[in-house]
């Protein structure tokens, strides 16, 4: 076995490999860029690397640098974790070249399947199910036309090279199609260096579904079930699940026989990952594979018992699997949720920033990669679990040169259902301040009745969130438990300022037991009789709620319980009554005597500012280009400013026509959210 492993990645995958390899007993080098020169995984690691700039174009992608750390540190081997150099079968190779062991699949696997036309015909050859298309080279539009309609409208156009959604476009139609291809073609070419596009059926109610493959250099391959991976935007996966909800175990056997007979066909050795889309009728067809390790693998994992991670590194060390296809059992239900850092209320845009606050739920039996965990059966110990992997730390700097994911929220049950409510929880329970986050979003998501159901396909978010996300309205049922809990906060607060003041030494008696609370437009008057072991809080209309919980004035999560259940709320004070945050809502919940109650309904509304006609930056990011100057006068659509943020450009386009009176900014300038770019006459 190594004695020293480089870990040739950043951010939580680097934290997460090792975890798994101080488990088996192995050393770890980490490399970093200047930006990352306080991250975790270098603090974790057991030595670092410093490799160069903050750019990944200039540090972590660079193959040289990364040779350079393997040889000073004297590395055996390198993970590569998902991302940067991962895939890049000439990394591979410069590896080989210097006796360093790659964790991860041969070069010539790789190579196959990293290009989807030569993957796709692979697949055929292997017996594995593809969708109808046309995989062969396509000179111009007028041939895109005719392949499409030999395949049948809709039709998918693709980039060869593609990946995150780049080069993709969907096609109705002969005029779509002649649009579509030039549309990819181009992008493919600026985004790869290769300008190949094929065609393909396009699936109608598809899923996105994928078997986890373990294959060693012995011959020997098994497949530990799917994931269920639907819930994306853009192209990108949000949420997913372990098995999927979908699946039936027929279905389930025939997918992961194809894709062990794919791997097997391309002389596969490492832990892989098959993509599959399934239609409605569970008819699936091969989409590609990706020769890395998932993003996801935490969920297969939990259901499993198997550490994927442990399980690539003996296989590079040429170890044969120790478990057979019988041997995997798939017990119980695990669900990821990726936190990003970008703000939802905004179109997702990237947010950046110093994490002035960051505590992850509690990680309660969460698998083999705690170390605290007595990981011994098929499932987790406990009724339920949690898992939280993550790279990053309170007090530490979410960059703009790297993706925005900061963490992956894991939870684990007997069943979907006690899953999802334990990633109820969780979410709630997960604080996170100083930056824009997606924890809302998330938490909609794990309460829509579609997700609820299991009946999703990958244009959920699409169509449930179309003019994107605006925060969750609660149902007048959780709005009342939220206001009893509230009142029963506040009447506790009350006591500590009487307490504070020195007020009367009965001190109870000066805060009164009348109140009301008001929340998202709904006003609720309340009674509160209150005793040692919490309060009740009686309704208008005759309902009574038994609030209860340890929650102290000064405490940023209260974990109540409200009518015998759970509530968890993340607190925030404000004048007259707090800011909450609960099962994506976020909400200003004022509780006030009734005659308060009174005078504040008599209270002018405040009127937003009119910022018309102003541009403002929409995010922390870089002035890359100025399109416009002052005096210029602007159509509607027409490109004003583009801003780079996490990797990603942003077009600023007007709205309406105008003139330009004022420039406010120069090309290469950080701005920060709202900051004024641009003014209007």
């Amino acid at each position: 076995m190594f004695k020293k492993l480089l870990i040739a990645n950043r951010g939580e995958i680097a934290c997460r490999v090792i975890k798994t390899a101080r488990k088996m007993g192995i050393s770890t080098v980490a490399i970093y860029s200047d930006a990352d020169a306080q991250a975790l995984h270098v603090q974790m690691a057991d030595e670092a690397v410093h490799i160069g700039p903050p750019p990944a174009n200039q540090s972590y992608i660079v193959i040289e640098r990364v040779m350079e750390a393997i040889k000073s540190s004297g590395a055996q081997a390198v993970h590569p974790g998902y991302g940067f150099l991962s895939e890049n079968s000439k990394f591979a190779e410069a590896l080989d070249a210097a006796g360093v062991a790659f964790v991860g699949p041969p070069v010539g696997a790789i190579e196959k399947m990293g290009d989807k036309i030569t993957s796709k015909k692979i697949a055929k050859e292997a017996g594995v199910s593809t969708v109808p298309g046309y995989m062969g080279l396509i000179a111009d539009a007028d041939e895109a036309v005719k392949i499409s309609n030999e395949v049948g409208y809709p039709v998918m156009l693709k980039a060869s090279a593609g990946g995150g959604g780049k080069g993709m476009r969907i096609a109705w139609n002969d005029e779509e199609a002649r649009e579509g291809f030039q549309s990819s073609k181009n992008e493919a070419a600026n985004s790869f260096g290769d300008d190949r596009i094929f065609i393909e059926k396009f699936v109608t109610q598809p899923r996105h579904i994928e078997i986890q493959v373990l294959c060693d250099a012995h011959g020997n391959g098994i497949y530990l079930g799917e994931r269920e991976c639907s819930i994306q935007r853009r192209n990108q996966k949000v949420v997913e699940e372990a098995p999927s909800p979908f699946l039936d175990e027929a279905t389930r056997k025939a997918m992961g026989e194809q894709a062990v007979a794919l791997a097997k066909a391309v002389g596969y050795a490492s832990a892989g990952t098959v993509e599959f889309i399934v239609d409605g009728s569970k008819n699936f067809y091969f989409l590609e594979m990706n020769t890395r390790l998932q993003v996801e693998h935490p969920v297969t994992e939990l259901i499993t018992g198997v550490d994927l991670v442990e399980q690539m590194i003996r296989v590079a060390a040429g170890e044969q699997l120790s478990i057979t296809q019988d041997d995997v059992k798939l017990t119980g239900w695990a669900i990821e949720n990726r936190l990003y850092a970008e703000d939802p209320y905004r179109g997702f845009l990237p947010s950046i920033g110093r994490l002035t606050r960051y505590r992850p739920p509690m990680e309660v039996a969460a698998g083999p990669l705690l170390e605290t965990d007595k990981w011994q059966g098929d499932a987790p110990a406990g009724p339920t679990a949690v898992r939280n992997d993550t790279g990053v730390y309170e007090g530490g700097e979410i960059s703009m040169y790297y993706d925005p994911m900061i963490a992956k929220l894991c939870t684990w049950g007997p069943d979907r259902a006690t899953a999802i409510e334990a990633m109820r929880v969780a979410l709630d329970s997960f604080e996170v301040e100083g930056i824009g986050h997606n924890l809302p979003f998330l938490s909609a998501v794990m309460d829509h009745p579609i997700f609820v159901s299991g009946d999703m396909t990958t244009a959920f978010i699409a169509e449930e969130y179309p003019d994107g996300f605006e925060g969750v309205t609660l149902p007048q049922a959780d709005l009342a438990r939220v206001a009893a809990a509230c009142a029963a906060m506040h009447r506790v607060a009350e006591i500590r300022r009487a307490r504070v003041s020195g007020r009367m030494d009965n001190h109870e008696r000066k805060v009164g037991t009348e109140w009301n609370v008001t929340l998202q437009g709904t006003s609720f008057d309340v009674t509160i009789d209150a005793d040692h072991d919490g309060a009740t809080v009686s309704f208008e209309d005759g309902t009574a709620l038994r609030v209860s919980g340890p929650w102290t004035p000064g405490d940023q999560l209260a974990l109540m319980t409200v009518d015998n259940a759970p509530l968890v709320l993340k607190v925030g004070k404000v004048s007259g009554g707090f800011r909450i945050r609960t099962r994506g809502a976020d909400m200003i919940v004022h509780v006030r005597t009734p005659r308060q109650a009174e005078l504040a309904r008599m209270m002018p509304v405040k009127t937003p500012p009119d910022t018309s006609k102003l541009l403002l930056c929409p995010m922390p990011g870089l002035v890359v280009k100025l399109h416009v100057e002052a005096g210029q006068e602007v159509q509607v659509g027409q490109a004003l400013c583009t801003i780079e943020a996490m990797k990603m450009e942003n077009i600023l386009r007007a709205e309406r026509k105008g003139t330009v009176s004022k420039v406010n900014c120069a090309e290469g300038d950080s701005l920060a959210v709202d900051e004024v770019i641009l003014e209007f006459e």
